[in-house]
Order: C-alpha cells, then structure tokens, then sequence
C-alpha cells in the first residue's frame, strides 16, 4: 500500500490521535516536516571528515564526493576549535589529530579548492569561534565569485552544549551568546539559505544522557537561544527558519525513531503555541543525524558495521533531512579511506536497496512507535519544565543542573554494562581471545610543525599596520552591542589570524573558568 492509498486510513483514525500525528509536512511535523519526504529528495549524505592540512582534508573530501557524497562536514582540530593558532605553545601535539588545523584564510582557501560552493552545502562543527569560520568560508565563496545568497550550509554555533558535554568553550556564557545572536542577524541578512545554528543533542547523548535527556535539553537550549535573539531584537520569523538541529542515533531502532518524532512534534509546539511564530518554516524541526560514537567498541571493531546500519535505519525512519554514518574503526583512531567510503557505501545500500524510501512515513501508525514517541515527549516535557523553573537553560547550567543529569545518566548506563544487564556484543559478551588487528590511520606527528612554520611566514607577509587596525577595531566594538560580524570579516581581509582574531575577544571578555 502506497501512502497516497492509505489516506483514507488516517481519515479513519480518532480525531485526537490524527491532531497528534498530522499528515507528512504538516503541523505538528511527527510524520516529517516535508509532504512527501525521501519520495522526492533523499537526505543530504554528509560523512564527518578532516585531519592534518587543508591539502590533505581537501583530498578525502574529492575523495568521498567522486564517491556519491552529497554534502560536505568539516571536523576541525582542537586548537581551531578553541581558537589557537598552530604556533601556539598549546596547541603543541594537537595540530590536525582530530581534524583539520584553519589558521588563516589562505587555508580554508586550500580545505575548499576545486570544490564550487555555490554546488555543495558545507556543515562545519564549530563553536566558540563559529562567526569567524565562517566569515572565513564567506570569503572564499567570494572569491570563488559566488554571490552570498547562493551560499548553502550549516555552522553548528552551538555555545550552550560546550558548557555541559565538549568543554571546547572560550568566552562566558553571555558574550558566547552574543556572537551567536550576531550570526544569526549578519546571516539573516546577507546569507540567507545558511543555517545559522545547530543545536546539538548528539554532544549530549554521547556524554551519557538518555534519549528523553538528549531532546529535553537540546530543546531547553533551543529556546533560549530564541529568547536572546528576541531579546536582541530579532524579528522571530526573520531566524527562526535557518534554525537546525543534530541528534545522535544509538541502537535501539524504536526509540530512537520515537525520539526524532517527538522532538518535532515538541518543537513545532513550542514555536507556535509558546512563542507565537507565524511562518509554518518556523515551526519545522529539520535535523542532522551522525549514529552514536559512543556505541561503538574497539573489541571486534567490525561488528561497528552492523551497528551502524541500524542506526542509520533508525535516523531514516524518524525522518532525518542529512545523516552522517560513523566509520567502523573510529574507537580505534580517524577514519581511514577504506572505512570512511564502506561508511558512505551504507548509507547508500539503505536509500538505493532497502526500500524504507518508498513510502513516506514508513513506521508511522506503529502501536509501540506511537507509545514510545507519546512516552518520550511527556519525559521530555517534564525535563524542560525543570528546566524553565531554574530559570531557562543557561541558568540551569550555571547552576550545574544539566551537567549533574547527564552525569548520573552516564553512570547507570556504565552500571548496566559492567552488571551484564545491558549486552555489549563483543564487550561484555560474546568475546573472542584473538583479533585479527585492523588498519588504523596515523596522523604524521610532524603536521604540527609544518602548520607552526606556515602560520608564522603568513605573519611575516603581511600588512602589519592593517592587520593591528583592524584588530583594534574590533576589541573597540566588542565593548559596545554592535554586530561584531562586519569587524571580523574585515580582520580577516586584513591577513589577521584565527587566532588574533579570537585573542581580541579574550582581551575584551576574558576566557570562562567553570565553577
């Protein structure tokens, strides 16, 4: 039966259950946020990729692109993340393990050459220093000629998640959520098919919270990311649209299915009901999707495979807009290029052969699917009225709230594990004495100090005067309430460093000590 047969089906269903559901594409979104899903447009394939140089991140991205990628997901390394330059005394052993290392815009010239980015859509995971990453990305659109208009991607600029799961923060909570906000109105304005924020669960779920934590609080900060916008004196429906979520997917197909419909459903209530948004668009909860690092084990890594499959399966059942399918050697080190293109080839068995794109809303009207989907919301509902009562998400962290959930969370989980009463295949069962050891990607050590030797001639040859201006120029206005994003694109053209630019902003704001 087809989906366009079974509307007489829906029109059969109690009038309460049918409010709950909706139709595809339609308020609340439980069935999906577009009218006929995967039936017209397959999700965006995006595979997680970036290690060592430009050059080298440049060459996988090709590499997986040739291969029938559709999107491209930047992984940068911890000194870009927490905005140190190569030649920083610590970022020393860290340069481009566990990404790419972006210092000036020459380099995100390198990471992006031959690839037009008026074709492709770029989500890049960036967060304390997101504005100027992608200022950077904008200039290099500009030289490629593309108008910004054409621009299409994702900068995760998710600030509130760094404080309770990643710990990649620079800045205070408050001037963090005023670069945020300055993204979202400089990009409203001038880049208006980007998304401007990814507000990210995945972090969340894989420091240990449950499935109803990871949306509650995912939610919870989603809201007050709003309320900063309103507060600054954003127009609701002119940012919340380019708004964007990410979620982990983890093994238990149903419920994670179930997660991904109440989310949608919660979310389309909030911005109707309690924020009052006007556009249908503000009201859509679109997500990515990347299945859980987490779950993954170094013992037997290639039961990793399976593992994967199904929470793809559970992503695409719960209607996810862009996935990215973790390599089954990641417990071990980064992805080599055999297990990143089997990752891809994955993703592209389950949308080609599995036949689940054939109909809209496969598992809707499921018993167990709706019991788990209605069961997940009221224990999401009740977190974020928790939530709310602290006094919205960034009080509730301040106060160690969160951090003290998905804490205890992570310890029962562990619990489980080490009590047999949840099976690890591989880990705590079914365990083998000998592996057949495999490949593992090695990063040459000696990255660094090339990276080092390359951002200190980029200094040299430059305009000194311009560059210190142009910095100048921007501490002055990070001590006022200007948009900081027109001062940070012109440090860049002015040769500065993502590290200068990012130390401008610890001068004005200092870094956060948390408590």
């Amino acid at each position: 039966m087809n989906d366009e047969s079974s509307n007489g089906l829906f029109e059969s269903l109690p009038e309460d259950y049918r409010e709950k559901l909706g139709r595809p594409g339609e308020y609340p979104f439980t069935r999906g946020v577009y009218p006929r899903m995967y039936l017209d447009r397959l999700w965006t394939m995006r595979q997680y990729a970036g290690f060592g140089s430009a050059a080298e991140t440049n060459a996988r991205f090709r590499y997986l692109l040739e291969r029938g990628q559709t999107g491209l997901s930047v992984a940068f390394d911890l000194p870009t993340q927490l905005g140190l330059d190569p030649d920083h005394p610590l970022a020393v052993g860290e340069v481009g393990r566990v990404g790419v290392s972006i210092a000036t815009v020459d380099d995100m010239k390198r990471l992006f050459a031959g690839i037009p980015l008026e074709q492709v859509t770029t989500s890049m995971t960036i967060n304390a220093p997101a504005m100027m990453l992608l200022a950077m990305y904008l200039l290099v659109a500009a030289e490629q000629g593309t108008d910004w208009s054409k621009v299409g991607g994702t900068i995760q600029n998710d600030i509130l998640k760094e404080y309770v799961a990643r710990g990649t923060y620079i800045y205070p909570p408050q001037p963090s959520m005023r670069l945020v906000t300055d993204v979202f109105e400089f990009a409203s304005r001038e880049v208006p098919r980007w998304n401007t924020i990814s507000i990210s669960g995945y972090h969340i779920r894989e420091a240990g919270s449950t499935a109803a934590q990871e949306v509650a609080f995912t939610l919870a900060n989603a809201k007050a990311y709003v309320r900063a916008a309103l507060e600054r004196g954003l127009e609701l429906d002119s940012f919340a649209p380019r708004l964007s979520f990410f979620f982990a997917a983890h093994n238990d197909i149903f419920e994670e299915a179930a997660k991904f419909r109440a989310a949608r459903r919660m979310w389309a209530r909030i911005m109707k009901e309690e924020f009052g948004a006007k556009n249908p668009k503000s009201w859509m909860l679109r997500f990515h999707t990347q299945t859980g690092g987490s779950t993954l084990t170094a013992q037997q890594p290639l039961n990793n495979v399976v593992r994967v499959a199904y929470q793809a399966l559970a992503a695409v059942l719960g209607g996810t807009q862009s996935l990215h399918t973790n390599s089954y050697d990641e417990a071990l080190g980064l992805p080599t290029e055999e297990s990143a293109l089997l990752a891809l080839r994955t993703q592209q068995i389950l949308a080609y052969e599995s036949g689940v794109t054939r109909a809209i809303d496969a598992a809707g009207g499921s018993f167990y699917l709706e019991h788990l989907t209605d069961d997940l919301e009221k224990e999401a509902d009740a977190i974020i009225a928790q939530v709310e009562k602290l006094g919205g998400a960034v009080r509730a962290i301040e106060a160690g709230y969160v951090q003290k959930e998905i804490e205890e969370s992570a310890w029962h989980y562990q619990r489980e594990i080490e009590n047999q009463e949840r099976i690890i295949v591989g880990l705590n069962r079914f365990t083998v004495e000998e592996e057949t050891p495999v490949p593992v990607m090695k990063i040459d050590p000696a990255v660094g100090e090339r990276r080092a030797a390359e951002v200190r001639a980029y200094k040299q040859n430059r305009d000194r005067q311009a560059t210190k201006l142009a910095l100048d120029d921007l501490k002055k206005a990070a001590t006022g309430s200007e948009n900081l994003f027109p001062y940070v694109l012109a440090a860049f053209r002015a040769s500065a460093t993502l590290g200068e630019v990012a130390g401008a902003l610890r001068e004005v704001w200092g870094e956060h000590q948390p408590a």
